[in-house]
C-alpha cells in the first residue's frame, strides 16, 4: 500500500519526514536503527511480512528519527529526551489526539518515556524486540566481538561494497537470504553516516528507563524473538515483568528483524490486531479484552425507551437501533482505549484505565448518535476499585456508575464528582446537577452533566 509522506518541524527546530498509509485506528512506528522511508519499501516481499501488512489494519505511521532518512541529518544529540521531540512533532502534525504506540528496537525506550509523559494521548504501547537498558558485555569474549563491530563502522559504513555492514545485518537476521541481505546491507548505508551511528550507538549505552516501566498506564504488549542476538531475550522478559499487568508474547524466531514468510511474523500481526482492536469492524468487542484493576472509570451506557421502541417498530426494527447503538459505542471503545466488559440488553458497560479517555468516549458516542436518526442514549460514568472476576468487574463502584446512568436523560452524560476531580483540567466543561439519592446508597451523591455539544 503507497505512503504519503510528510513533513513536519520539532520543537527544537529539526525536519522530520513520516510517512502514512492505511485506514483504521491510528498506530505509530517509533523506530530506530536504519530508517529510511523510501528504502524500507524496497523490502523484498514486503507483503509476506507484519510490517508490509499493517496499513491493511491500521492508519500507519512511520517516521525517520532524527539523523536517519529523509529527516534532517545535521544533528549529534540522539539521547531519549530529545527522540521525544520526534514522536510529540509527528503526532501534532498529524493531528493525533491519542494513538497505539508501537516502539521497535533502538525506538523503544523513546515510546516508553513518551507514553509515561502523555498517557493521555497513548491508548496502547507494543514493545518489539526493544529494551529499558542496555548491560554492558559480560565476558571479555562478549567485549571483544563489541569492539570489532563498531571498528567496522567508521572505515566502512558509507562505501559501495557492504562487507563492512555485513557483520551488522547478520547480527539483525541470522536466518536471511541473499535479496534480504543486500537490501539490508544497502538500506543501513543510505539510512545515515558512519557519525550518525557511532553517536546512536553512545547514546543507546547511556539509556536507562526502567524507573518509567512501572508508571505506564496503558495497556502494554511486549514481544521478543526467543533468538534476537541484537538485543537478548531476557531484555524483553524484564520490561514485561515491570509494567503493571503487560501481556508478554515470545516469537519462536531467531531474527531481531522478521523476516518474510517467517511464521512469527502472522503471529506478531495476529497479537497486534486482536490486542488494538479491529476498528470498523461492526458488533464485535472493543479489545483489550483483559479486566482491568486497580482505579479505572467505568461507563454505562443505556438506550431510551428501548421497549417502546421495540412495540413501535418491530423486533427487526428494534435490533437495527441495537446494532446502530453497539458499533458506536465499539467504535467509540477503540478510539479511546476502552475495554468493554458487558451487553447489558439495552446499553454497554465498560471500564477505561484514565477518567479522560472515558469522558471523551462518552462524547464520541453521543455525536456519533446524534448525527444518525433514531436511537439516543444517557451515560453515566464513576470512577473507583472494582472486584474483578472472570472478565467481569463487580463492587460499589460499578453499582454507582449504573445509577449514576439510570439519573440521565436522552442524550446527556452525568459522572460522579470522582470523575469530574480526575478530569479536571483536561478542558472538560461540567454543570452541578446537585446531589441525588442513588438507590442503594444512605448518603445523597453529587453529580455533574458533561456539556458535550459544540
Amino acid at each position: 500500500m503507497e505512503q504519503e509522506i510528510r513533513f513536519c518541524k520539532t520543537s527544537d527546530g529539526v525536519g522530520i519526514a513520516y510517512g502514512v498509509a492505511g485506514d483504521g485506528y491510528p498506530l505509530v512506528w517509533v523506530h530506530g536503527w536504519a530508517s529510511h522511508l523510501e528504502w524500507w519499501t524496497k523490502m523484498p516481499r514486503a507483503e509476506e511480512t507484519a510490517l508490509g501488512r499493517l496499513p491493511q489494519h491500521f492508519r500507519f505511521y512511520r517516521y525517520d528519527a532524527r539523523g536517519w532518512g529523509l529527516s534532517d541529518r545535521n544533528v549529534t544529540d540522539f539521547s531519549v529526551e530529545s527522540k521525544l521531540k520526534d514522536v510529540e512533532a509527528v503526532m501534532d502534525h498529524a493531528g493525533l489526539e491519542r494513538a497505539a504506540l508501537f516502539g521497535v528496537s533502538e525506538g523503544g525506550p523513546t515510546a516508553i518515556t513518551y507514553a509515561v509523559r502523555h498517557p493521555e494521548r497513548v491508548s496502547h504501547l507494543v514493545l518489539l524486540g526493544t529494551f529499558a537498558h542496555r548491560p554492558r558485555p559480560d565476558t571479555p569474549e562478549e567485549l571483544e566481538v563489541l569492539k570489532a563491530m563498531l571498528a567496522t563502522i567508521k572505515p566502512g559504513w558509507g562505501r559501495d561494497t557492504p562487507q563492512f555492514r555485513q557483520l551488522w545485518t547478520a547480527n539483525f537476521m541470522p536466518e536471511a537470504d541473499m535479496d534480504m541481505i543486500r537490501w539490508f546491507n544497502e538500506l543501513q548505508r543510505v539510512s545515515g553516516s558512519a557519525e550518525t551511528v557511532m553517536a546512536v550507538i553512545g547514546a543507546i549505552a547511556k539509556i536507562d528507563v526502567r524507573n518509567a516501566l512501572p508508571q505506564i498506564q496503558c495497556p502494554t504488549l511486549v514481544v521478543h524473538a526467543r533468538g534476537d542476538l541484537s538485543v537478548p531475550f531476557e531484555l524483553g522478559r524484564e520490561i514485561a515483568s515491570m509494567v503493571p499487568n503487560a501481556r508478554f508474547l515470545p516469537l519462536d524466531s531467531n531474527n531481531h528483524i522478521l523476516l518474510p514468510g517467517e511464521p512469527a511474523g502472522d503471529v506478531l500481526l495476529n497479537a497486534l490486531v486482536d490486542f488494538i482492536g479491529r476498528p470498523g469492524v461492526a458488533d464485535t468487542p472493543a479489545s483489550p479484552t483483559t479486566t482491568p484493576s486497580g482505579l479505572v472509570t467505568i461507563l454505562f451506557t443505556d438506550m431510551v425507551s428501548s421497549t417502546a421502541m421495540t412495540q413501535k417498530l418491530g423486533d427487526d426494527g428494534a435490533q437495527d437501533l441495537v446494532r446502530q447503538h453497539n458499533t458506536a459505542v465499539r467504535n467509540a471503545l477503540r478510539q479511546h482505549a476502552g475495554t468493554e466488559i458487558k451487553h447489558t440488553g439495552d446499553g454497554i458497560m465498560a471500564s477505561f484505565q484514565s477518567a479522560r479517555g472515558a469522558v471523551e468516549c462518552a462524547v464520541a458516542i453521543q455525536r456519533e448518535l446524534a448525527a444518525s436518526d433514531g436511537v439516543r442514549v444517557r451515560i453515566g460514568l464513576n470512577a473507583g476499585e472494582p472486584v474483578a472476576e472472570e472478565h467481569d468487574l463487580y463492587g460499589t463502584s460499578v453499582q454507582m456508575a449504573a445509577r449514576v446512568c439510570g439519573e440521565a436523560a436522552a442524550g446527556e452524560i452525568l459522572v460522579s464528582n470522582v470523575v469530574r476531580e480526575l478530569a479536571a483540567g483536561k478542558g472538560f466543561l461540567f454543570s452541578d446537577r446537585g446531589e441525588h439519592a442513588l438507590k442503594g446508597f444512605e448518603d445523597p451523591v453529587k453529580l455533574y452533566e458533561l456539556n458535550w455539544r459544540e
